[in-house]
């Protein structure tokens, strides 16, 4: 430390203890002092499946927090109380807290996969059917304690392209718009503008807003992964795919309860310098407090051509992005999301768990860093 520094210090800790400053630090020289960053947020995953074993592995490597989908029975689109209550018990008793739902409906699946399309396909009756399963959601999970569930709004799910070789034998994920040929050009959704994908989600969000609020349950909306031209891809207009959507989404039917699953990797596939430009989005949604969850993943690249990558290599500082979630006061989850792969298919399930791990350590280490520093 030099003489300046080591002064100012002096200054302020015998201010701190009742003393007087000596004469050389100047009310300017303390009061310019960096303000500390409150880092209360907390380690957090949402990887499957939901059982004993699994939350054993979350505990071991200091997971705190998660994300986890109730065993439902006789094919329900919604979980019981006791189904909720019996999630909840077994998190706990491995330490965990339960802060969020996966729900039966509106997961990230491709729209001609899945099991409950109702809801994304404007069908009536049986979307009235599923959004009032997905209140029920709402309700049970409020009586249980559970303070938040997330969603998609999804007809395509995740696009990639394939992928391309990381460091050491791992694999990495890539979108190349360049080189996207979709075998078949629609989906069972037809062709889906920009105009019908909003109707949809006005809709569903007119009917389950006012409910988050009765239960007071926040509902988290995951960008969609990634965003594409607005020409469509697969006859489909990714309205959710870009800054702009998000800001139109939170703005429909404005509650605290209603916000993001904030997929920081997902954003920045949709920035064209994600480098430089997610700090900013990050402020933009955080200090409204609309971020409710963050996926703490990193990419190359930025949009229409990118590969995932583990968080610490990617074009992103993630010292920095953390730093911005402390800054706008966010408190929730921090979790891994979309770990890089291996290519042994024998060895999948244990090289999966070796690359959480890996993110764990990573992010537990970012969080004790900066709160020993600040």
């Amino acid at each position: 430390m030099n003489r300046r520094g080591f002064v100012i210090a002096g200054g302020v800790a015998a201010l701190a203890a009742g003393g007087s400053a000596p004469a050389a630090v100047s009310r300017r020289a303390v009061a310019s002092a960096p303000r500390r960053l409150a880092y209360t947020m907390k380690l957090g995953c949402q990887s499957m499946p939901s059982d004993d074993e699994h939350f054993a592995f979350f505990a071991r490597y200091g997971v705190t927090n998660i994300s986890a989908r109730a065993k439902v029975a006789d094919g329900r689109s919604y979980p019981t109380v006791d189904e909720l209550a019996t999630l909840k018990k077994m998190a706990e008793k491995h330490g965990l807290k339960l802060d969020m739902l996966e729900p039966e409906l509106l997961p990230s699946s491709h729209i001609d996969r899945e099991a409950h399309p109702a809801i994304m396909l404007a069908n009536s009756p049986e979307r009235d059917r599923d959004i009032e399963a997905f209140a029920k959601t709402l309700r049970n999970c409020a009586e249980v304690g559970i303070p938040a569930v997330k969603y998609n709004m999804s007809l395509l799910g995740v696009l990639r392209t394939g992928t391309v070789p990381g460091r050491g034998d791992a694999t990495y994920a890539e979108w190349d718009l360049a080189k996207a040929h979709p075998a078949r050009p629609l989906t069972r959704a037809g062709v889906v503008d920009a105009e019908h994908f909003w109707e949809r989600i006005t809709y569903f969000l007119k009917a389950i807003v006012p409910v988050a609020n009765e239960t007071r349950v926040r509902i988290a909306c995951h960008p969609q992964d990634p965003g594409v031209s607005p020409a469509g891809y697969q006859g489909i207009d990714r309205v959710l795919g870009t800054v702009d959507g998000l800001k139109r989404l939170i703005s429909i039917e404005e509650s605290p309860y209603h916000g993001l699953n904030f997929c920081q990797g997902t954003i920045s596939e949709n920035l064209t310098d994600p480098a430089t430009q997610i700090f900013d989005v990050i402020r933009y949604f955080g200090l409204r407090k609309k971020i409710f969850n963050v996926h703490f993943r990193n990419i190359v690249g930025g949009r229409d051509h990118f590969h995932e990558s583990f968080p610490d290599e990617g074009s992103v500082d993630m010292v920095r992005a953390l730093q911005t979630y402390a800054e706008v006061g966010y408190d929730g989850m921090i979790m891994s999301d979309h770990v890089p792969g291996m290519d042994d298919p024998a060895e999948a399930k244990r090289q999966r768990l070796e690359n959480f791990a890996f993110c764990y350590g990573y992010i537990r280490g970012l969080l004790q860093s900066a709160q020993r520093l600040t």
